[in-house]
């Protein structure tokens, strides 16, 4: 069965501030997979990275590795953002970057958060998946990190 991605995308006519030559925005593809229904957190994040001047596209709830690989690619984004809560972040995050990488994406960071243990956040780190977030992280230290850490160079 396949299933369409409802997007919400999040757009401010502000430009992206340090993109370089390209001056351009910063495109994060914030997405929650697997059975986890709860998307607050996510939607609090893709705000604050809307108010600060990203682009945001939001797939909803219930997504696969599969659909987020292939909306990240579709969309050309930067950054696959995901939200986990469910447990399941070492088989979802190694599952995408596979994808990812498979289909030739493999510039894109991937990055999120959610309740994921200290152990697997290093182990994931360890992997090449980019910095992981737990609960009560400032907004501004996810921007700050993605400002950083994004090769805006990668997509002309």
């Amino acid at each position: 069965m396949e299933r369409k991605i409802s997007k919400l995308v999040l757009r401010k006519d502000t430009p992206q501030k340090n993109c370089g030559v390209f001056n351009r925005k910063i495109k994060v593809l914030v997405a929650k997979p697997g059975l986890d229904g709860h998307d607050r957190g996510a939607k609090v994040v893709a705000r604050a990275l809307r108010d600060a001047g990203m682009e945001i596209i939001y797939t909803g709830l219930h997504q696969t590795p599969e659909m987020i690989a292939e909306a990240a690619i579709q969309e050309d984004v930067d950054v696959v953002a995901l939200s986990i809560l469910s447990g399941a972040h070492m088989t979802i995050f190694p599952k995408v970057q596979a994808l990812l990488k498979e289909k030739g994406a493999g510039h894109i960071l991937i990055s999120g958060g959610g309740i994921i243990p200290k152990e697997d956040m290093e182990e994931l780190e360890k992997k090449g998946i980019g910095k992981l977030f737990g609960p009560g992280t400032s907004t501004e230290e996810i921007i700050t990190y993605l400002k950083s850490n994004v090769n805006l160079q990668e997509r002309v």
